[in-house]
């Protein structure tokens, strides 16, 4: 089902644009059990409503942000930077978003690719 999302950046975008990142948690600390982690990295509460989610930008400013969503409608009630009044997620490893896979980049990594390849078109 298709939907707009509004990214805090570049406004409302059809949702294609962008990649799915996971339901916003807290980071259990380096040091929490086997167990901790496991749950972290790969369990979901799977909400039937509204929830956080993170998503990323890819055809766009590439950077990545948090939404609150209503996963029974696809309704976004609001979309916002990590780390800004009232997101939830704060400190600097919140605001590199979720673990990316070896096919993508983080914001601070892509947009300086992006503008070296556009000053040699």
């Amino acid at each position: 089902m298709s939907f707009l999302l509004p990214c805090p950046e570049c406004g409302p975008r059809d949702v294609y644009e962008f990649r799915w990142g996971g339901e916003q948690s807290q980071r259990p600390p380096a040091e929490a059990s086997r167990e901790t982690w496991m749950q972290y990295l790969y369990a979901r509460s799977n909400v039937a409503g509204v929830q956080q989610e993170w998503w990323y930008h890819r055809m766009g400013c590439r950077r990545w942000f948090l939404a609150v969503r209503d996963t029974r409608t696809n309704e976004v009630e609001r979309t916002f930077w990590p780390g800004s009044a009232g997101s939830g997620a704060a400190g600097p490893a919140a605001s590199l978003g979720p673990a990316v896979g070896a096919s993508e980049t983080r914001s601070e990594d892509a947009r300086p690719a992006a503008r070296a390849e556009d000053s040699r078109q």
